[in-house]
């Protein structure tokens, strides 16, 4: 099965830099000793920057949510 792309433009943007900010964070909270939120902030930022890297978002599919211009 193949996977339709459903994440672009403007949105796939705003995933990658979310995605760095909260991996930025992570190791932030790493530094402060705050092992619980590191934790969460990274997984939250890798599965950001998974879902602008593939262009494909499980949510937006479920919910059925296209932003990718097709032309």
């Amino acid at each position: 099965m193949a996977i339709r792309k459903n994440v672009g433009g403007v949105d796939r943007i705003a995933r990658a830099v979310g995605g760095v900010a909260l991996v930025a964070a992570a190791v932030g909270a790493v530094l402060a000793g705050r092992r619980a939120v590191a934790f969460a902030a990274a997984l939250a930022g890798t599965g950001l920057l998974f879902n602008a890297a593939t262009q494909f978002c499980g949510v937006n599919a479920l919910l059925g949510v296209d932003t990718c211009s097709r032309e």
